[in-house]
């Protein structure tokens, strides 16, 4: 195959994607209601042939059997939205009244079903087969463990596993990738505050939650700022503090809920530890009980060295060493791919959609969020290339 030729045959495919991308755009869906969405990604993929399984809900996973004996690879698009009012002014903005694809999802899914094509017809000399994961609830209870436990990654088992992700903060046109950890692993948690009410004139007589809670915010910040090696990526987070009702009244309970993000590891155990440790420190302090729930989340996605520099040179192929980028600092976001990762070694690279002359640059989960389609043949053909070469025996 030449060079370039896939990209070539995804940019005449660029009116369809598109319309994909416009159609899923128009009519967002929120984490495990992708009824719709998956109605139309169900029926793309079996035009092409292709079979289809629906799984975890709202979820499909679809396979592609090449016409030679080989390896599996896969990779996952996420098909969910964000509950967030459009403020583009797109002529394609969502019809959806306080929904919105502000996190790229339907580019993704777009781009999927566009590699989908360029592999089908390129199946009697496919070495080996392709899954395709089209993944519900990323950014809710994580879809990609579900689908992971009903079996996707076996039958056949999956060599390598894939997944691209939008970012407007690099143009359109160049993509970014790095081994090693990528996104962080997280941990939502909630911390219950009990002490003794009393009127706000007699505060002896209690045990004030508010000062306890307030003194348990400043000493988890010590996590990172204390207790953690400098350079080291971790983030506390307190989301929220609830309690009371009344200003003159000491209530009896505080909640506060939050979020660790760590690269995973040791680290994640250490600062998983250490809030618990600060939790009953403070109340003891302050004379209350604390009751602390942590909540392992999504792993960490690390990048396998070998599959990134695959990655790498496949992008090199398709657009040339100058637009393609090393990943700056690691993002202490999240992304369910993670459990695929953990399934199978892989890469989670980034495609630019930011186009600075149009002013879509705002970042990902903002009401002004645009997603250029002028990137969906890149990230199309990009999937398509690396399972060529994954297929074909590349490391």
């Amino acid at each position: 195959m030449e060079r370039g030729e896939l990209l070539g045959e995804a940019r005449a495919m660029a009116p369809a994607l598109e319309e994909i991308f416009f159609a899923l755009h128009r009519w967002p869906e929120l984490g495990g209601r992708e009824e719709r969405t998956a109605e139309l990604i169900r029926r793309r993929l079996q035009a092409l042939g292709l079979a289809v399984c629906p799984v975890a809900g709202t979820g499909t996973a679809a396979l592609l059997q090449g016409g030679r004996p080989g390896r599996t690879a896969a990779f996952r698009a996420d098909i969910d939205a964000l509950p967030i009012q459009e403020e583009t002014g797109r002529a394609y903005a969502s019809e959806v009244p306080g929904v919105m694809h502000a996190c790229g999802h339907d580019f993704h899914t777009a781009a999927l079903l566009g590699a989908a094509e360029l592999l089908a017809r390129r199946r009697e000399t496919l070495a080996g087969a392709v899954k395709f994961f089209f993944q519900p609830d990323e950014e809710g209870d994580g879809g990609a463990k579900q689908m992971v436990e009903a079996g996707g990654m076996a039958d056949p088992p999956v060599g390598a596993v894939f997944a691209c992700h939008v970012d407007s903060a690099i143009p359109t046109g160049t993509v970014a990738l790095s081994p090693g950890p990528v996104c962080a692993a997280s941990d939502p948690f909630t911390i219950v505050l009990r002490g003794r009410g009393t009127h706000g004139a007699k505060p002896h007589l209690g045990r004030d939650v508010i000062a306890a809670g307030s003194l348990l915010v400043m000493a988890l910040q010590t996590v990172v700022s204390r207790r953690t090696m400098p350079g080291e990526p971790v983030v506390v987070t307190v989301g929220s503090f609830h309690g009371g009702t009344a200003g003159n009244v000491l209530p009896e309970e505080a909640r506060l809920t939050g979020i660790l993000r760590t690269p995973g590891g040791d680290a994640r155990q250490r600062t998983r530890e250490m809030v618990r440790q600060i939790a009953a420190g403070a109340a003891d302090a302050m004379g209350v009980a604390a009751e602390v729930e942590l909540v392992p989340s999504y792993p960490a996605c690390a990048n396998d060295p070998a599959m990134t520099a695959l990655v790498r040179r496949a992008a090199v192929e398709l657009l040339g060493e100058d637009r393609v980028l090393p990943v700056e600092g690691m993002s202490m976001g999240a992304d369910d791919f993670g459990y695929f990762l953990e399934q199978a070694p892989g890469c989670y690279y980034r495609v630019g959609v930011g186009n600075g002359a149009q002013g879509w640059t705002a970042p990902n989960h903002s009401p002004r969020f645009v997603a250029d389609p002028g990137a969906l043949p890149i990230a199309a053909a990009l999937h398509a290339q690396v399972a060529l070469d994954f297929l074909e025996g590349g490391r």
